[in-house]
């Protein structure tokens, strides 16, 4: 079983709003899911992400490979809160 940090779609029609979710690799898209680690919404400008950074390490720690957009928008979030 391997382990993925993954967007999970919610929201109306072309108003999506995401969780960053950790699951099974082979479980879809909106599917079964291990822990909620954040949540992103790109109809603000600029878009909000929130992570909760302590249960993110801990996951990456354990094995958990984070999805290229995932992995982008940690780099965001790191970056916008040492900004702040």
């Amino acid at each position: 079983m391997g382990l993925v940090i993954r967007l999970r779609r919610h929201g109306a029609r072309k108003k999506p709003f995401y969780r960053i979710v950790v699951a099974d690799s082979r479980s879809p898209r909106d599917g079964r899911f291990v822990a909620q680690v954040g949540t992103y919404d790109p109809a603000f400008d600029p878009p909000r992400v929130t992570i909760k950074k302590d249960v993110a390490e801990q996951w990456l720690k354990a094995g958990a490979k984070p999805s290229d957009t995932v992995r982008k928008l940690i780099k965001r979030a790191e970056t916008a809160t040492v900004s702040a």
